[in-house]
């Protein structure tokens, strides 16, 4: 599967219909496809169905959630460019198959792994992706399924995210019972954290996609 199915009039396109989009303020978070409005995906497929990108872009449908969910969490001014930004970094005739290992793999290595099960748990999880990377053929669903219950403790790269924030949602958790100010700054910090963590995201897939 080749990007925009090797023909540049598809991408020039789908570059002008978002952006067409955009200059309209029809880009909106929590909704696919209404009333001429939408996300990332609904703006660019006009529908909710992600496996569309691989038969008219030819983009791996992971790549497309992975575009949803990074817009979804991205600041307002940034969301709003992210649809554009994503399909201009994607070449023409590449091959976009390992983008989403590689992805998951600079999730994977950023988690924060204090206890022995969880970093165990994120390593059996880690050494499939660096696995898969390294001979570009995806381990077998059998051994996926092994490290799958250790890793669904910790978060595998699909709750990477959410993982990565447990800790601080028990420490502010814990100064709630403390200190309710306390609570709010700890809780506004978090926010950050989580607005920093999307844009950098957002910069790695795009790194990511251009190298391909």
């Amino acid at each position: 599967m080749l990007a925009y199915l090797g023909n540049p009039q598809i991408k020039t396109d789908i570059l002008a219909q978002l952006e067409a989009h955009r200059k309209a303020d029809q880009l909106i978070k929590g909704t696919y496809w209404q009333n001429g409005k939408g996300c990332a995906v609904g703006c660019t497929i006009h529908s909710g169905q992600h496996k569309e990108y691989e038969t008219r872009f030819g983009i791996p449908r992971q790549l497309a959630h992975l575009e949803d969910c990074i817009f979804e969490r991205l600041p307002n001014g940034k969301s709003m460019e992210w649809p554009i930004r994503f399909m201009s970094a994607i070449k023409v005739n590449s091959d976009l198959s390992m983008v989403w290992p590689k992805f998951a793999l600079w999730i994977l290595d950023g988690l924060p792994a204090k206890s022995d099960r969880t970093k165990k748990a994120i390593s059996g999880v880690r050494e499939l992706y660096a696995e898969w990377i390294e001979t570009s053929v995806k381990p077998s669903d059998e051994r996926w399924r092994k490290v799958h219950a250790a890793a669904a403790a910790a978060a595998a790269a699909a709750a990477a995210y959410d993982a990565a924030y447990d800790a601080a949602a028990a420490a502010a958790a814990a100064a709630a019972a403390y200190d309710a100010a306390a609570a709010a700054a700890y809780d506004a910090a978090a926010a950050a954290a989580r607005i920093k963590f999307w844009i950098s995201a957002s910069d790695k897939l795009i790194e990511l996609l251009e190298a391909a």
